[in-house]
């Protein structure tokens, strides 16, 4: 049982995932789509354009194929509590054998693992199985529309950043600005989630910045390639 002041990160996982990974799009494909366009020579209103259209069309398919996948996973596990709950109906016996089994393998002796599983059948049967056969928790239960939301409204947010920077640059530097600017937002998401999640900030800011890097440079000079082409 957790204390009042005990702090746990995982009560953090299902918003800070969706958040995290669309702020983290949103700054990414956003800055490199700008640089991308830049790259090839492009006026600062059609950079400004696609800018914007990215920022419309991955909110829009992030919230979308969040949705579909976090969906997904609530009904599997809907089929596996459904499945379950129609087991302890036909079969109680079975299951407060396989409960007690469970307890078993994580360290009780048997005589103690039977009146567990006896005492916790008796309270919640499937509330018990869903926990310790299926491991699902509230803490960890699929939200759908949560998870959506959050991808959309995070991705849009880190989206604007690097179109700020579209404005305010001056045409002549804009790409190395843009990618400035966008690795720092980067470095910046990284320290928050890490600091967020409990994970270690200088090898979060690392990870992110140094593919964020990557990204915006192979953008770039396909950009400029393609330009050159046409």
């Amino acid at each position: 049982m957790t204390s009042p002041g005990e702090r746990h990160f995982g009560g953090r996982i299902g918003w800070l995932r969706a958040a995290v990974l669309g702020a983290n799009d949103g700054i990414l494909s956003t800055a490199s789509l700008v640089v991308g366009v830049a790259a090839a020579q492009a006026a600062r209103a059609d950079v400004l354009v696609a800018g914007v259209a990215g920022l419309v069309a991955g909110a829009m398919s992030m919230a979308a194929g969040e949705y579909v996948s976090v969906s997904s996973q609530a009904d599997t596990e809907r089929a596996d509590l459904a499945r379950e709950r129609d087991e302890l109906r036909t079969q109680p016996a079975a299951e407060r054998e396989e409960l007690a089994s469970i307890y078993v393998a994580r360290g009780l002796d048997e005589d103690l693992a039977r009146r567990v599983a006896d005492q916790l059948t008796a309270r919640d049967a499937l509330a018990a199985h869903a926990r310790d056969e299926l491991g699902m928790s509230d803490m960890h239960r699929a939200r759908p529309i949560q998870a959506a939301l959050a991808s959309a409204a995070t991705f849009a947010v880190g989206a604007a950043a690097p179109l700020a920077l579209v404005l305010l640059a001056p045409r002549p530097v804009l790409i190395p600005i843009v990618a400035a600017g966008s690795l720092l937002f980067l470095a910046l998401l990284g320290i928050l989630a890490a600091r967020a999640g409990g994970a270690r900030v200088r090898v979060a800011a690392l990870r992110v910045t140094f593919w964020g890097a990557v990204a915006m440079a192979v953008t770039a000079a396909i950009g400029r390639l393609v330009g050159g082409i046409v």
